[in-house]
């Protein structure tokens, strides 16, 4: 191992000279300091090409972005280029006919996946370096060479699919507003009126010459940008891309659909109901997109009113009278246009008319009054801090490849993103106002989500006429897809420590590619550290840390907090409790005193008590509405009986009853007991060096006392039942998926070596490839996604599997899972191909996997946790390339029991209970709990 000193792929010149506070440096220089240098060319069939160098680790990010979305549908083929997406990702294609997943995951691709969206569809992946050429191969098929491999079969199953996604989308609290705030707010004919998702019917309707044609009309070279970001320069790009895409010819172009920002007539107001726990309102305005120049304005007007944690809305109703118990404010640009939204959660039992009335009140105000320059402060500062943070990844969601591949598509300049920040920049009070007073007075959308029963659903048909089969396309053959060639190891960043005068121990490493630190302060306790009948407390506790400490109350230590750019959190996993700072490096000081601040000096105020209280009773009520929420609510006492400290909601939210009688002394005495320096470590990852970082720690956490109370302890002496097979049915009317759990306590732990289990497990459970998904999924269509894994824990750990399905294949669908299990763990053991896909992909995938300071900051937790040593992931190569298939099989049948699996269902018990009745398991139908 070694430290990373890698040259910065961004230059930050002026930050690094700058004084310790952000609010001091001009946001027009900090925009400036920010810079993704980049070469571009375009092949002669016109396919855009943009490059950018970073060479802090052997990867390389791959985009492809088309310029389509869902914006480009016609009417009656809603939901087109979604799904087209789901066919170019999870489908064959001409010269790789077993599906570009397995050489995805064989060659150790990290980031990947496709998504779609009102303006485009993308590819993405980061690959090894030297996996490109295969990857670039893959790409380029995906582009110029799909539709021979396209049938009807494969059609019908991602069909399936993709109406799963939908009904698991749909089938969350409030997941049908969506649809009504497009239906209202655009005319017909509107390219942005219907959703990306689409309708079932529309989606029943598509045909696979529909999908061929849309291949034709959209995936052209010429209508498409190619973004390769990483362990890469230019003239090895060029030779690459004309290599594996310039034979690939010219396309229609899609010209995107030309869309104005329409203006309500009147407000229209509108009630929906919902099973939900408390009325949501909504307001919405449709407004300019991403190139408007008002684009800055409309965000930092948003933020200011429902985006930051020291929000008008949140000063005014969730602290201020306390009638709301959540609130937002959010501008969603896109392309042609943007919507700008606010929502209030209304607390229980008040007043909704009034609440309303209010929330209009309060809008109106702050158009005509605007922000104050100190608000814009805060809002440029934290867009500033979390750009650089997102830009510390070459790819995935949010890396370099996505701000270069997103400003080519949509401003023709990779460099569009300067604009951007220049334009943060010069965001002024009066400028706001302005953007507000010309959009946001006109009349906007109001809807109010009541609890009740669900307004119609529109489902899927339940049987289609067979198409008449189109002929079959000619194929023509490509040169065989290259090989992966030889691999770099992984270079994890030395693992340096220290103490405080105190004892508290700092793990450090350092990491040079961006000037941000990121730092927990992490206590041995967790959720399982919650009193048993006090179930609930820590998670009040933690909330109240930024609500008021020292001489600082919730709004000053907000307001502190986004002045700096920071991000400041406080929350439990099961065994650990972690409070948190992510700073960019210059204003690491400041950031320390508030981190200091908040643990050591909280001050659990009577009010700030009783309003987060209601924030978690509501939060309660919340998790007892969702699906997810309900079944994981539900499984942990089932598996561990209700007094071991497992066997409890992992959420930490505890039980209503508990929260409505802790008060503030139960609050003191816990973190006496825990939030202490004798029961803390300290996790660092930063630009600074380690002697550094100490200089700063110690005067803030060095003389930090334990107080004369006993350190807290965890009790795990409780017996774990004796495993009962069974299914608990939670009815949860109107769904149109059932959530299935399936859950057994396995005679293992995080601290046990499960580096063969975890990859036996790959091949039955965990991952796209995985039997289970592909089976269910893949094949049949049914779910969204599946997955099966152990939750590593420090005590005995559970294996969970995780299948939404659709409503009427509940029963089957446990069946199946019951089958494959049965299978995998008596004759139907690791296939050779599986074995080597998965060491292939676990060994190829470790050097991309600590691109972050987030992702080494985790492993060093991790390692930390579960007794492993420093250098652990580079000790896991030669340990998967030496595991046999055996091995594995030996593994997963020691350790797993399917036999024993308690099934938790979360689904309409009409619909469901008669499904399950065949499975000869017990049957129990409970409420949510």
């Amino acid at each position: 191992m070694r430290s990373r000193t890698v040259v910065a792929a961004l230059a930050f010149a002026l930050v690094a000279g700058v004084s310790p506070v952000m609010a001091q440096v001009p946001a027009s220089e900090l925009a400036r300091s920010v810079d993704i240098p980049f070469e571009e060319f375009t092949l002669d069939n016109g396919l855009r090409v943009v490059v950018h160098t970073d060479r802090k680790a052997p990867v390389v990010a791959v985009a492809a972005w088309y310029n389509v979305g869902s914006k480009d549908e016609r009417a009656g083929r809603t939901g087109f280029a979604h799904l087209f997406e789901h066919i170019g990702l999870f489908n064959p294609t001409e010269n790789v006919p077993g599906g570009l997943m397995e050489p995805l995951r064989a060659m150790g691709a990290t980031d990947w996946n496709g998504t779609t969206w009102f303006d485009r569809t993308n590819f993405f992946q980061t690959v090894p370096t030297s996996a490109l050429d295969q990857a670039l191969y893959m790409e380029s098929d995906r582009m110029g060479h799909l539709l021979g491999a396209l049938n009807q079969e494969r059609l019908d199953n991602q069909r399936g699919v993709v109406q799963n996604e939908k009904r698991q989308g749909d089938n969350q609290p409030y997941g049908l507003v969506e649809y009504a705030q497009l239906d209202a707010l655009f005319p017909e004919g509107h390219p942005y009126r219907h959703s990306t998702i689409g309708s079932m019917a529309d989606l029943d309707a598509a045909s696979l010459e529909d999908l061929r044609q849309w291949h034709r009309d959209n995936y052209g070279p010429n209508n498409a940008v190619l973004v390769l970001a990483g362990d890469i320069d230019a003239a090895e790009a060029r030779r690459l891309v004309d290599k594996y895409f310039g034979h690939i010819p010219r396309g229609a172009v899609n010209e995107p659909a030309e869309a104005d920002i329409p203006t309500l007539a009147a407000r229209i107001d509108e009630t929906l109901h919902d099973r939900v726990p408390n009325t949501r309102l909504y307001r919405t305005w449709i407004v300019p997109g991403l190139l408007d120049a008002s684009a800055a304005d409309l965000d930092v007007a948003a933020t200011v009113f429902g985006g930051l944690a020291s929000s008008r809305l949140d000063n005014e109703l969730v602290r201020g009278d306390q009638t709301a118990t959540a609130v937002t404010a959010s501008y969603q640009p896109f392309h042609r246009i943007g919507m700008f939204e606010v929502s209030v959660d209304v607390k229980p039992d008040e007043d909704v008319a009034a609440v309303s009335a209010r929330l209009d009140q309060l809008m109106a105000d702050f158009i005509a009054s605007g922000p104050n320059a100190d608000e814009v402060t805060r809002v440029v500062n934290t867009r500033m801090a979390q750009r650089i943070g997102s830009l510390e990844p070459v790819g995935g969601f949010t890396g370099k490849a996505v701000v270069l591949a997103e400003g080519e598509l949509y401003a023709g300049d990779p460099g569009h993103y300067r604009q951007e920040l220049a334009a943060y920049g010069q965001v002024t009070p009066a400028s706001v106002q302005t953007a507000m007073n010309r959009w946001l007075t006109r009349p906007v959308l109001a809807i109010r989500v009541d609890p009740g029963e669900r307004e119609p659903y529109a489902e899927a048909a339940s049987d289609r006429p067979a198409p008449l089969p189109p002929a079959p396309l000619e194929i023509a053959p490509r040169e065989p897809m290259p090989a992966v060639g030889q691999m770099k190891p992984l270079d994890f960043p030395t693992v340096e420590r220290a103490r405080l005068s105190n004892g508290i121990e700092i793990v450090y490493a350092r990491s040079t590619t961006v000037p941000t630190t990121q730092m927990t302060v992490e206590f041995n306790a967790g959720v399982a550290a919650d009193p048993a009948d006090a179930l609930g407390t820590q998670r009040l506790m933690l909330n109240l840390l930024t609500q008021g400490a020292g001489d600082m109350n919730a709004v000053q230590i907000a307001e502190t907090t986004e002045r700096l750019g920071a991000s400041l959190t406080a929350n439990a996993g099961i065994d650990r409790t972690a409070v948190s700072l992510g700073v960019v490096s210059p204003n690491l000081e400041p950031g320390l005193d508030l981190l200091a601040t908040v643990i050591q000096h909280p001050t659990f105020a009577p009010a700030d008590l009783e309003r987060m209280r209601a924030q978690q009773l509501s939060a309660i009520a919340q998790e007892q509405s969702s699906p997810n929420g309900m079944g994981a609510r539900a499984w942990p006492g089932l598996l561990y009986g209700p007094d071991h400290p497992y066997g409890r909601p992992f959420s930490g939210l505890g039980n209503p009853a508990a929260v409505e009688a802790l008060d503030r002394d139960d609050l003191t005495a816990f973190h006496q007991r825990w939030i202490r320096p004798d029961n803390a470590r300290i996790f660092v990852v930063s630009d600074k060096p380690l002697g550094e970082l100490v200089a700063l720690l110690e005067p803030r956490f060095g003389s930090w006392a334990a107080p004369s109370v006993a350190k807290g302890a965890k009790n795990f002496d409780a017996a774990i039942p004796a495993p009962t097979p069974r299914i608990v049915l939670i009815d949860r009317p109107q769904s149109p998926q059932s959530l299935i759990i399936g859950a057994e306590v396995l005679p293992v732990s995080g601290r046990d070596d499960l580096v063969t289990f975890q990859a036996a497990n790959e091949v039955i459970g965990n991952g796209f490839l995985s039997r289970i998904n592909q089976d269910i999924r893949e094949t049949r269509g049914w779910s969204y996604g599946l997955s099966g894994r152990v939750t590593l824990t420090e005590q005995r750990s559970p294996y969970l599997i995780s299948a939404p399905v659709q409503s009427n294949r509940t029963g089957e669908s446990i069946a199946v899972l019951m089958d494959q299990y049965k299978a995998f763990l008596s004759d139907r053991g690791v296939s050779a191909a599986e074995r080597e896909r998965t060491v292939n992909g676990n060994v190829r995938q470790l050097p991309g996997s600590f691109e972050t300071s987030a992702a080494v900051l985790n492993a060093m937790r991790t390692n930390a946790l579960y007794g492993r040593p420093d250098n652990y992931w580079e000790t896991l190569a030669p340990r998967y390339e030496a595991m046999s298939g055996e091995a594995m099989d030996e593994a997963a049948r020691r350790i797993i029991d399917s036999p024993d699996f308690v099934w938790v269902v979360v689904g309409d018990a009409a619909t469901v209970r008669p499904q399950l009745e065949g499975l000869g398991l017990p049957v129990e139908v409970r409420a949510a709990q």
